[in-house]
């Protein structure tokens, strides 16, 4: 499908370029981010470290107890691979001493916790190094509603908001990511032995087509079926989009002026420059 078969020199370039540009044009010169160990961070690690020199990008590996080892171990690879500064902080003592009050939290309580408590820690090396947090989330993920509002979903700004999971792994073979990392089963590694295509009940690669169709080329349900998607699986995406839209956009404000916040009042970031 050429759609998600796009040109990777010239999306490189655009991504690129739209990191440099975006983070100057605010007057500072780093970025900090997570380095998880998965692809997604380590496509966005390679991008701001050719947009913006490797010793101007901070990578932080946060795990938590049950993390697997071999998330820290990929992260430290993609950050030698691509020279950026790196650094490990442990998060279990603060997600423990709060869940301690609440000890029967299931798996996804305790998961939006550590995504959130991540954050904190990434804005707050945002005010330390005065520098932007990038964002790691694919439009698959977002488009599903798949990660953690004000947690994982949470930055400054995001160069791969826009390009779906299987653009990210042709992306990341072009940019010379380590195969370790792009060959491996995608995970938030939120518990043991959690995947993502296990949680979400299908591949990203079968959702990635049906996504483009849906959404970017704007099919009907009928056109959908007609190119041997299943109804169950269609309806079942229309859902997830339409019951995650609030995660994608800024908190709805209550109008009661004649300019209001994301309603009337949209200029871009250099407004009044």
């Amino acid at each position: 499908m050429a759609g998600l078969r796009a040109n990777m020199e010239l999306l490189r370039r655009l991504l690129v370029g739209f990191v440099r540009d975006e983070v100057r044009k605010v007057g500072i010169s780093k970025v900090v981010l997570g380095l998880s160990g998965g692809i997604d961070s380590a496509l966005v690690a390679f991008i701001a470290a050719e947009a913006l020199g490797p010793e101007n990008v901070h990578a932080i590996c946060m795990p938590y107890s049950c993390s697997n080892p071999e998330s820290e171990a990929h992260a430290r690879l993609v950050a030698t691979a691509c020279g950026i500064n790196f650094s490990v902080i442990q998060i279990t003592p603060m997600v423990d001493a709060y869940f301690e009050m609440f000890p029967d939290a299931d798996n996804m309580r305790r998961g939006n916790k550590m995504a959130r408590e991540r954050m904190t820690i990434l804005f707050d090396h945002s005010a330390l190094l005065r520098a932007l947090v990038l964002g790691t989330s694919n439009k698959t993920e977002l488009l599903l509603g798949y990660g953690t509002l004000y947690g994982d979903m949470a930055s400054a700004l995001n160069p791969i908001g826009d390009i779906y999971k299987s653009q990210v792994w042709q992306l990341s073979r072009a940019m010379g990511i380590p195969a370790e990392v792009i060959e491996k089963q995608p995970s938030a590694d939120l518990w043991a032995g959690q995947t993502d295509e296990e949680e979400l009940g299908f591949s990203y690669r079968q959702v990635d087509e049906l996504l483009y169709r849906m959404v970017d080329q704007r099919l009907t349900k009928q056109e959908l079926a007609a190119e041997g998607f299943e109804d169950e699986f269609i309806d079942s995406i229309y859902l997830k989009i339409q019951g995650s839209h609030f995660k994608r956009r800024l908190p709805v404000i209550a109008k009661v002026s004649n300019r209001t916040i994301d309603r009337d009042f949209r200029y871009a970031r250099d407004w009044g420059k």
